[in-house]
């Protein structure tokens, strides 16, 4: 059976056939004396009148169906309207190559190289792409500086390499004993930054820094939770750069720890850090360089704080791997896809769909019987295209090639029969009876007028004889891309010097391609907007487009000053990944920070289609945290202290999810603009889990950014009231590493 379109309009219908099945039955009935006179007995229980009924109702059945649109037609009405179904988008993801032993010379995976997931019996292996070629440098410490605060733009330094250390001829710095904190006993927010050599390119390097210590220099903390953290400034913000506690080995500088358990630190430790893929050169104060610092975080719960400043005596660095984004995708090169037969309209498919959107490198190249290959052009229609533009349109879906058509104008046909006449020498007149137009007719400068102007051909058509090829293409997208961390181990070819590879994000940002049901609820936004920005919709759904993805939410709010007149902002909240929520980890606002990249795509894309004079300005939202306290009893039965870590770790995990941006929120697409957060919301979440007895007082308390610095205080009833443009944000930073306190009776 045919399906309907549900969520389309409910508009009055005219059917083509009205009938009903009693009106069916009854003309039947009154058709009997007619057709068979001596039947006479047909009331209900006779079997002639139940055999009427069941072709009375197979009769229905057909006309129900007869009455209905198929979904052929609507395919058809949308391709009149010029709508194609959008293509499986590709998903994307980082994957860290690591180097079998590090190089003296910057040595570069080049951009195209395919990485893949295991093959299994039952799936085949999921091919990656690099987007970019991935550079791995020797990394150069130039400075290494000491501050008493964790600034989010520092300003004050202590140089503690200058008159005291030396770097000798490998780059390696050694010297006298020095501390790495100003403050001795360390205070929280003490850091220590170290600057990079800005002319290599360490961009998304995996680097591996040695420090040297003396065994007696004990520290005082937990070597196993130790209270510090690893940052790198991208450009607009400090980043995490250690992947995991397990990556720095001198375990928070605790050598003495370290020599207890046979390490000698006199020879070095490693702390391998994954640097971001965009580590931009910086200057602050008169240091410039690419800025890496390590701060002293206040100990939390029983994590024991440092009473000594950890003491080293020398340090280098060395890459020992690198970073770069994949793109689920599989590059095909130089497929010949057909010879021309030199008429309009030609249709050729590719042999591998769908097709990712094209770059410059990717085109049709069509070599004519004489002359050099042409270089031919791809659009999105014909509309615009004359006769000699070498013109082709490309489906990404169904990998159809199609050239120009010629489109005939109403006396096209009568002008082609007149035309053949006259070659066949048949007399004109027999076709048109007026002998001053058959005179006007035979004329051969008339006739190729004529034929000239009975259609237009848009696009030009390839000579007969010509090859058709495709230079490249990439194949490739899908939801099915979207593999979990760790899925990406192999490489289709051999890369030198690598000895393995991973992914250590999941990959995301992978669809389907999309069905007809989704097209009907598109189609109707597009007409409404019409490419053109009016109205606030106009410019959030313009915004979305425009984003691939990379924008999840986006809010237009309109100007209520006199000054702000004409202007127009939008409230970006940029897409980002969300795996450390299952982790027990928050989003922290930095990570929404909007990419001028991104910030220009969006300006130039509306820049084009909104009104004359109207300024656009992008702007993020007034995100507020909030942070949880709260105390449970457990059932009885729950007395094991693992488990009861494990359902509080299940709690945090699911307030997490609740009081974000992205996937929190009552609906879970992310939290409202301008909603509060209520106690009662926080109980409903936490009560419904199992082995919750009871819960005690809920305490919220909200996260502000004020005068440089984030501030936590106890929130009034309601417990958060933002404003209309304020979203909601529970996070993990270095200075509020556990957002919710959740503690058992």
């Amino acid at each position: 059976m045919t399906k309907e379109f549900d969520f389309l309009p409910d508009l009055p219908k005219s059917d083509l056939d009205d009938r009903t099945f009693a009106e069916l039955v009854n003309e039947c009935l009154l058709r009997i004396p007619r057709y068979c006179p001596e039947w006479t007995n047909y009331n209900p229980s006779d079997p002639g009148v139940t055999l009427i009924e069941l072709f009375a109702w197979l009769t229905d059945q057909m006309l129900m169906r007869f009455n209905q649109v198929p979904r052929r037609n609507y395919v058809a009405f949308l391709e009149l309207l010029g709508i194609r179904l959008q293509a499986p988008a590709p998903s994307q993801t980082e994957v860290t190559f690591y180097l079998s032993a590090s190089l003296p010379e910057t040595y570069i995976i080049p951009a195209g190289s395919e990485v893949a997931t295991v093959r299994t019996e039952d799936e085949e292996a999921i091919v990656f792409s690099t987007d970019q070629p991935l550079a791995i440098a020797k990394p150069r410490i130039a400075h290494l500086l000491a501050a008493p605060t964790t600034e989010f733009q520092p300003e004050a330094f202590r140089d503690l390499l200058r008159d005291v250390w030396t770097e000798d001829s490998q780059e390696d710095w050694t010297g006298q004993e020095i501390a790495l904190f100003m403050s001795d006993p360390p205070q929280p927010n003490n850091c220590f930054y170290m600057v990079f050599d800005g002319d290599q390119p360490i961009d998304g390097n995996v680097i591996a820094i040695k420090f040297k210590g003396e065994s007696a220099t004990t520290t005082g903390i937990n070597p196993h939770n130790p209270p510090r953290y690893w940052e790198a400034w991208d450009g607009y913000g400090w980043q995490p750069v250690l992947l995991k506690d397990s990556d720095d080995r001198t375990r928070g500088f605790s050598f003495s720890e370290l020599a207890n358990e046979g390490t000698n630190p006199l020879q070095g430790v490693e702390v391998i850090l994954h640097l971001p893929l965009n580590w931009n050169v910086s200057q602050f104060s008169t240091y410039r360089g690419r800025w890496l610092r390590c701060s002293y975080v206040e100990p939390i719960g029983n994590q024991a704080g440092y009473s000594r400043s950890p003491h080293i005596i020398g340090m280098s660095a060395r890459a020992i791997g690198g970073t770069v984004t994949v793109t689920q995708c599989q590059a095909i090169f130089d497929e010949v896809v057909g010879e021309s037969n030199g008429k309009s309209g030609q249709v050729f498919y590719l042999l591998n769909k769908p097709v990712l959107p094209r770059t410059e490198h990717e085109y049709l190249l069509i070599t004519p019987p004489v002359g050099f290959p042409q270089l031919w052009h791809e659009v999105s229609n014909f509309s615009e295209s004359g006769s000699n533009d070498l013109h082709y349109v490309l489906d990404s879906t169904s990998g159809m090639i199609q050239f120009g058509p010629f489109v005939q104008t109403p006396n096209y046909q009568s002008q082609h029969t007149l035309q053949r006449m006259r070659l066949q020498g048949e007399p004109m007149q027999r076709i048109v009876p007026d002998a001053t137009n058959a005179i006007a007719l035979n004329s051969e400068s008339n006739q190729t007028a004529a034929s000239r102007s009975s259609g237009h051909q848009y696009g030009a058509v390839p000579p007969k004889g010509s090859i058709i090829q495709m230079v490249k293409y990439r194949t490739g997208g899908g939801s099915r891309g979207n593999v979990q961390r760790g899925a990406i181990q192999i490489t289709k070819n051999a890369i030198p010097y690598v000895a393995s590879l991973t992914n250590h994000l999941s990959a995301c940002n992978g669809t389907d391609a999309e069905s007809l049901d989704e097209a009907a609820i598109r189609v109707p936004k597009m007409l409404k907007t019409r490419d053109r920005a009016v109205n606030q919709a106009d410019f959030e759904y313009l915004t979305l487009v425009v984003g691939e993805g990379a924008v999840a939410r986006v809010l237009c709010i309109s100007a209520k000053k006199k000054e702000d007149a004409g202007i127009v902002k939008l409230l970006i909240v940029p897409r980002i990944r969300t795996e450390g929520i299952e982790q027990g980890q928050g989003i922290a606002p930095e990570q929404f920070a909007l990419t001028p990249q991104l910030s220009d795509r969006i300006l130039n894309y509306l820049d084009e289609r909104k009104m004359l004079g109207v300024q656009i300005r992008l702007e993020p939202p007034q995100y507020v945290g909030v942070c949880v306290q709260t105390e449970i009893t457990l059932e009885s039965t729950y007395s094991n202290p693992q488990v009861q870590q494990d359902i509080i770790h299940k709690l945090k995990i699911m307030l997490y999810r609740f009081l974000n941006p992205i996937t929190g929120g009552v609906q879970g697409q992310g939290w409202e603009f301008g909603r509060p957060v209520y106690a009662s919301d926080i109980v409903k979440i936490l009560q419904n889990v199992q082995g919750v007895r009871f819960l005690g007082t809920v305490q919220l308390f909200e996260l502000r950014y004020e005068n440089g610095e984030w501030v936590r205080r106890l929130a009034p009833q309601p417990i958060i009231d933002p404003s209309p443009t304020g979203l909601i944000c529970s996070w993990r930073s270095p200075h509020f590493r556990s957002s919710h306190v959740i503690n058992v009776l």
